[in-house]
């Protein structure tokens, strides 16, 4: 009986999130180039253009000497809301050739390829030519291994537009021996053992697999056997991602917004996310905030709550405080939804005092008036910058929250999706 051998299919795209802060324009040719440091963060350039790295310039570099190595170097305000959309796209012209796809970071994605060859002509090599019409602009490497570290190895070894480099089961130890150990940081959970190896002696990925299992084991614990397993050509299985369901709503800003008109921006956002049908009465678990800068660039938190909640008071009080990082005036701001949590359930409280009762008596008016009139019959006026000398700025509508998660919830506030709009 013929056994099936497991092959993944590795996608990779270099210089990825430099191109998605250039718009995803090419890169530019002979220039040097690269990601500037993210506002607020530390100072070390992202990203690098090939250009850049011929004067030394390495990505995670200070930004002092990224320059004094390169006097001419072009900083690139980076954009990860842009870099995430067209990442997005990518994986999606990748999922229309039938690919399950896992990706852990832009520009680079990997997929299983057995299950996909009776759909394009029984052959690993239709499977890759597939791959290739997909994604013709940029031009991706391709690498196809028995293992996911495996596969990003030989696409690190491939060329764009060279076809793809293909390691059989049995040539994968001997095509991963002669490579630098360096080559782990891309697993971040290994990002630190490769400085510690070199310093022993341990140069390449041969040589670590030469050693003793015990002996990595009590000099590294868990994370070198890892290492061990990957250097001899094995690997954990793929997760491909699940379909997105896109939950996000973004307002426009005043110029100069800050204090309480940011805090009243957010609570607008969190009470339209809440209000989404698409929610369906269930709970959120983690969420992303961006903002897009008034001089250019975004900017992109995410946050987990620690208890899946669908209460807007909870999910303001988690959000508030990343609120408070933004680190340059931004024009407009966003809350998306990365990953639902259980249906909400209204609980009783054990010592009801009246407002438990109260507060379901008026959620039920409110479900009967908007069956009666519509998703906009029942609103609240939340105060927004009360000193404003413009009256549209003053005040918003917003939608009432109401604690039924079969109540119809509107789409949102009444009127423009501006920040200065309401009615």
């Amino acid at each position: 009986m013929r056994t099936c051998v497991r092959v993944i299919v590795c996608v990779l795209i270099l210089r990825f999130s430099l191109r998605g802060a250039l718009g995803g324009a090419g890169l530019p040719v002979g220039e040097p180039a690269a990601l500037a440091p993210e506002a607020g963060r530390e100072q070390s350039i992202g990203e690098v253009s090939q250009a850049a790295e011929g004067f030394g310039v390495a990505p995670g570099m200070r930004v002092g000497e990224a320059i004094a190595r390169c006097p001419g170097l072009r900083l690139i305000p980076p954009d990860p809301e842009g870099v995430r959309t067209l990442w997005a796209k990518t994986l999606d012209r990748l999922e229309s050739v039938g690919a399950a796809v896992e990706s852990d970071a832009a520009g680079t994605a990997f997929f299983e390829a057995q299950g996909l060859r009776g759909i394009h002509g029984g052959s690993l090599e239709g499977v890759l030519a597939a791959t290739r019409r997909a994604l013709e602009k940029p031009a991706p490497r391709l690498g196809a291994a028995p293992s996911r570290f495996c596969a990003y190895a030989a696409a690190r070894a491939n060329r764009p537009r060279k076809g793809a480099r293909v390691v059989r089961t049995t040539e994968a130890p001997g095509f991963l021996a002669p490579l630098p150990v360096a080559l782990l940081r891309e697993r971040p959970e290994l990002a630190w053992l490769p400085e510690t190896l070199m310093r022993l002696g341990v140069r390449t990925l041969g040589e670590l697999a030469a050693l003793p299992r015990t002996a990595v084991a009590e000099r590294f614990g868990h994370p070198g056997l890892f290492a061990l397993r990957l250097a001899q050509g094995e690997d954990t299985p793929l997760d491909p991602r699940r379909p997105p369901e896109p939950v996000a709503e973004r307002l426009e800003l005043p110029e100069a917004a800050s204090g309480i008109q940011l805090e009243r921006a957010l609570e607008l956002l969190v009470g339209r996310v809440l209000a989404r049908p698409e929610r369906r009465g269930r709970t959120l678990r983690s969420l992303a905030l961006s903002a897009r800068f008034v001089a250019g660039g975004t900017w992109r938190t995410r946050v987990t709550l620690r208890q899946a909640s669908a209460d807007g008071g909870r999910i303001r009080l988690a959000l508030g405080p990343r609120l408070a990082e933004l680190p340059a005036p931004a024009d407009t701001i966003g809350l998306e939804v990365e990953a639902f949590g259980p249906p909400a359930h209204d609980q009783s409280r054990l010592l009801d005092d009246g407002r438990a009762a109260r507060r379901r008596r008026l959620d039920e008016a409110v479900r009967q008036a908007r069956q009666a009139a519509g998703p906009d019959a029942a609103m609240r006026l939340l105060e927004v910058d009360p000193d404003s000398r413009v009256p549209e700025r003053r005040n918003l509508l917003m939608p009432f929250e109401s604690a039924d998660p079969s109540s119809p919830h509107p789409h949102g506030a009444s009127g423009s999706t501006s920040y200065e709009g309401g009615e």
